[in-house]
């Protein structure tokens, strides 16, 4: 089976018990279709759906806008605010904790009024959100915006991979899935860059630009055939099937696949958080939630949250150093999508954590020097070397990675509430690193990083003695391998 047909499993497993999105895990039968959807789909008929994934795309970007705000937005808010350090760290860190709201709900809502109305409600919170950040006139309304963006990011996690997974042909599922991860990168970028010239309130005023382009192209594309069929719309759902394949495709065997497809997971039995711990699962579990915690807990969103600040701590330019950081983590999290499928997912997370601990190690030097006066005119230096040493390893490997094995090695009658568990833990490790963050810089600026290094060393143990390869397998060879 295809191996990135799950990846939106790992971002969006978000979600109820068994329900799992409706392509992925695709049938074995449709795998052996040697090319049926190469045969059906012409270049000169896929027009509708590269439309609609650019405009479900546009969501990924928003999300990459809601992350990447607080960064550029730290010094002048608190200033105009007149906020206090922890006031500023719930503003940073509430945005996971709304997301984590919106990852549990996503599921439900997406499978209720469908993909699009997913779509449409996540905009609208992400609207109301940038609107009551851009009148706040105190910590309650930011914090009260800032926890609506996060709720609409949370649903964008999950309905945007899973849509755009759901419309795709085969031969281009993999390539089109990984752009929802890249404008992601994008969206955090240009938050990151353009918020280095533009005030804090005008820069939560262009978050409203990707959603109006969302809003305006929802009205143009068809919804997600799967969900059409799943719920028994059958005219509709042939309808949308033909929009995106062409007028002139033949839809026949396709159409058959979804429905056979659809019958056979309706037929599953739905899982229980509890089954999670039987002994035959439990492997799965521990290297799906493992993966997460090292992600997590290595210290990406406190830096990401907060990147502007380390810079101006270090004596470094933070405009310069944030540009850069933003370019950096595009170009690199691109070059990964075209490797990932050839180098391996172990060695990418071997070569990602050891990336992160010499970050970590740099910066954690440059603070330990600035603060006994020791050799300061290498102080800028080392801090940037380490931070983007740090988000160069993080895009190369840690960040895309965890989702993909995770996609991977849980079985289907389990994939939705294992997943569910694992992005959870994602998100609550979000939120606690984003919110501590800062006091942690308070305590101990060199002592922050000297903990992250330690915890992404232990990743390295963790992925060496739990993790295995999933490269050029089947899904049912890796479960052999995990239940052997």
């Amino acid at each position: 089976m295809a191996i990135r047909e799950d990846i939106e499993k790992g971002n969006d497993s978000v979600h109820e018990e068994a329900r799992v999105p409706l392509l992925q895990e695709q049938k074995t039968m449709a795998d052996e279709e040697d090319g049926h959807t190469d045969q059906t789909s012409s270049k000169a008929s896929l027009w509708m759906v590269y439309l609609s994934t650019f405009v479900a795309v546009c969501g990924s970007f928003e999300f990459g806008s809601c992350a990447g705000y607080s960064s550029p937005t730290q010094t002048a808010i608190t200033e105009d605010l007149s906020l206090t350090l922890a006031e500023y760290s719930v503003f940073g860190s509430i945005l996971t904790f709304g997301a984590m709201i919106g990852a549990i709900t996503s599921g439900p809502i997406a499978d209720f009024i469908g993909r699009k109305g997913a779509m449409r409600t996540a905009t609208g919170f992400c609207v109301a959100g940038w609107l009551a950040i851009y009148f706040a006139k105190g910590a309650l309304p930011l914090d009260i915006g800032r926890l609506a963006t996060g709720y609409g990011m949370g649903v964008f996690s999950y309905v945007v991979p899973v849509f755009i997974a759901e419309i795709a042909p085969k031969n281009l599922r993999g390539a089109l899935t990984t752009i929802n991860q890249l404008m992601i990168c994008t969206g955090v970028s240009v938050a990151f860059i353009i918020g280095t010239v533009l005030t804090w309130r005008t820069l939560a005023l262009t978050g409203l630009i990707p959603c109006a382009i969302l809003l305006c192209g929802l009205f143009f594309i068809p919804e997600s055939p799967r969900w059409l069929a799943k719920i028994g719309r059958e005219k509709e759902f042939e309808a949308a099937l033909q929009d995106l394949r062409g007028k002139d495709a033949d839809i026949s065997k396709e159409a058959a696949d979804i429905r056979d497809y659809i019958e056979t997971l309706q037929r599953l039995p739905k899982a229980k958080m509890l089954d999670l711990f039987q002994r035959r699962y439990l492997r799965s579990v521990i290297i799906g939630v493992g993966l997460m915690v090292f992600q997590q807990f290595g210290g990406i969103n406190g830096i990401c949250f907060y990147v502007s600040n380390i810079f101006e701590s270090a004596g470094f330019s933070a405009s310069v150093g944030t540009i850069i950081y933003a370019i950096l983590q595009v170009v690199i999290t691109g070059l990964n999508a075209t490797v990932i499928d050839k180098a391996g997912r172990k060695p990418l997370l071997l070569v990602s954590s050891a990336g992160l601990v010499l970050g970590c190690m740099l910066s954690g030097i440059s603070f330990y020097l600035k603060g006994h006066n020791l050799a300061l005119n290498s102080v800028p230096i080392l801090a940037v070397a380490g931070i983007l040493i740090y988000i160069g390893s993080f895009s190369a490997g840690m960040g895309a990675v965890p989702w993909v094995v995770m996609s991977e090695i849980f079985p289907i009658n389990i994939k939705g509430v294992a997943g569910s568990l694992a992005t959870l833990v994602n998100w609550f490790g979000a939120w606690a690193v984003s919110y501590t963050f800062n006091f942690l810089m308070s305590w101990s600026s060199y002592g922050t990083f000297i903990i992250y290094a330690v915890i992404n060393a232990l990743a390295i143990l963790f992925v060496v003695i739990v993790v295995p390869e999933t490269k050029g397998k089947t899904l049912e060879q890796i479960q052999a391998a995990i239940n052997a």
